[in-house]
C-alpha cells in the first residue's frame, strides 16, 4: 500500500512517548507500535491507536501510554523492554494508505527531547536513515520525498 504520511517519535516534556504522524496528502486513520522483526508473521503488537476521525494533511501528535484527546488505545501500550527494537507504522482501515515506520529502542527513546522527533528520513538517492529534527523542521521536511 502507497505511503502518505511519516510517522516519528518525540517525548513530552516529562519523558513519556509521543507518537508523531506527519500526513501528506491523503489520510491516515490509527497507529500500530510493534516489535520490529523482519518476519512479518512475528511481529507482535505492543500497542494500537485509532484517530477518532481521520488524520489529515498536517501534524499530529499522541501520548502513547495513556489516552489522549482525539485518539481510542485500541490495543494500551505494553511495558516496553531495553532489549527490542520497535517500529511505529501509521494505517488506513481500508489500507489504502500506510505512513512510512520508524524504529528505535529505549535508548533511542532516552536521548530524545520535548520538540525534537526522530524519524526515518528517506533521500533522493532512495537511502533510509533516521535522524532526529525540530518538530518544525520535521513538519517543514518529512513530505518531501513523498
Amino acid at each position: 500500500m502507497p505511503a502518505d504520511a511519516v510517522a516519528g517519535i518525540s517525548v513530552t516534556a516529562d519523558g513519556r512517548l509521543l507518537g508523531v504522524m506527519m500526513v501528506c496528502g491523503h489520510q491516515i486513520d490509527g497507529a500500530t507500535l510493534s516489535v520490529a522483526s523482519d518476519d512479518i508473521d512475528k511481529q507482535v503488537t505492543v500497542g494500537s491507536w485509532t484517530a477518532d476521525r481521520p488524520l489529515t494533511p498536517g501534524l499530529a501528535t499522541w501520548t502513547l501510554d495513556s489516552p489522549a484527546a482525539g485518539w481510542t488505545a485500541t490495543r494500551s501500550l505494553a511495558p516496553l523492554t531495553a532489549k527490542a527494537t520497535y517500529a511505529l507504522y501509521g494505517w488506513t482501515k481500508d489500507n489504502s494508505w500506510s505512513a512510512n515506520s520508524i524504529s528505535f529502542t529505549l535508548a533511542d527513546r532516552d536521548r530524545l527531547t520535548p520538540g525534537k522527533v526522530r524519524y526515518d528520513s528517506i533521500s533522493d538517492i532512495g537511502g533510509e536513515s533516521a535522524i532526529t529534527v525540530s518538530i518544525a523542521e520535521f513538519k517543514a521536511k518529512a513530505c518531501q520525498n513523498m
